[in-house]
């Protein structure tokens, strides 16, 4: 190699690391440093008045912090409604999108209006959105109680939100309905459905109409051109949609912090978290939950990549 390639090629080089150089900044600050010192904290006996004096060259470590997450009572239950809460949210919210989706695809006369209306709860304030629901379910006040009441589709106002079981006659058989949790998983679903429907909407729109135009040729339902064409085309936008959305319903704290106080079987492991952290002023405990959450979170990832990602 010649001199001239070599110092061009060493100048190349310089320029890209020095044009990398601020993301890693950014990576290293924002991401990878507040993960170091989660685990950190987690190993520490450290309460919320000690954290102002704790340093990072302290090494007296201990594994009690997770001890006391791992054996707590409320563990086993909490982490099983927050994989039913992640799990529910997530699904729902792909599911509306996709229906939603559907639903606009061909023009018809105000198509824009409605698509409009279809993005207004992911833009609206999640304080403003949880405090209509709420207003609206209140078995006292609420518009749903008093008119389900009033037509005699109900005998009673139900509190949606402060309730854990409600018992449902299915053909003679009484099944127990996690009622508070289903509220807050039916309210995930509408507020987040619009991030999916705005993707499925755009590859929709990208689907080949001669596809169609061949299967109605050969005789196709309607239903066989969903099947056999449409879904195989969404395929790898629904699971990407489905792996952002559990990602980010498994960390959800606002939802259900503003709708329930995880009272009523909605308690979830960023409850806790928040819990060990102002509750009990246990910032180890606490620090120790988001470690495991954060466990749980790349367990879900590895299988994900392993298995689902590949049939896609």
């Amino acid at each position: 190699m010649s001199p001239r390639v070599s110092t061009l090629f060493e100048k190349e080089s310089r320029l890209a690391f020095w044009m990398l150089a601020p993301t890693f900044a950014v990576v290293l600050g924002f991401v990878i440093f507040p993960v170091v010192w989660n685990l950190w904290l987690s190993l520490k006996p450290v309460s919320l008045e000690d954290l102002r004096g704790i340093s990072l060259f302290q090494f007296n470590l201990t594994l009690k912090n997770f001890q006391k997450v791992l054996t707590d009572p409320e563990f086993i239950p909490t982490l099983l409604t927050t994989l039913i809460y992640t799990f529910g949210g997530s699904i729902l919210s792909v599911f509306i999108g996709l229906i939603a989706a559907l639903l606009v695809h061909q023009e018809f006369p105000g198509r824009g209006l409605l698509r409009g209306l279809f993005i207004s709860p992911y833009i609206a304030p999640v304080v403003a959105v949880t405090f209509t629901w709420s207003f609206i379910l209140d078995p006292q006040l609420g518009f749903f109680n008093w008119f389900a009441v009033e037509k005699g589709l109900l005998d009673q106002p139900i509190p949606f939100l402060s309730q854990r079981w409600l018992e449902l006659n299915f053909f003679g058989v009484m099944l127990p309905i996690p009622l508070a949790l289903t509220s807050v998983i039916l309210f995930e679903g509408w507020r987040y459905f619009p991030f999916a429907f705005l993707f499925i909407l755009a590859r929709l729109q990208a689907i080949p109409e001669d596809l169609y135009q061949a299967a109605s040729v050969d005789g196709a339902s309607p239903f066989q051109r969903f099947y056999y064409i449409t879904l195989p085309q969404l395929s790898t936008v629904l699971s990407t949609l489905f792996l952002f959305r559990f990602i980010w319903t498994i960390n959800k704290f606002d939802d259900i912090f503003l709708l329930t106080r995880g009272q009523a079987g909605t308690k979830v492991l960023t409850i806790k978290v928040y819990d060990y952290a102002f509750g009990e002023l246990n910032i180890g405990a606490s620090s120790a939950m988001a470690m495991v959450l954060f466990g749980i979170l790349s367990i879900f990832l590895f299988f994900y990549f392993r298995w689902i990602a590949k049939e896609v």
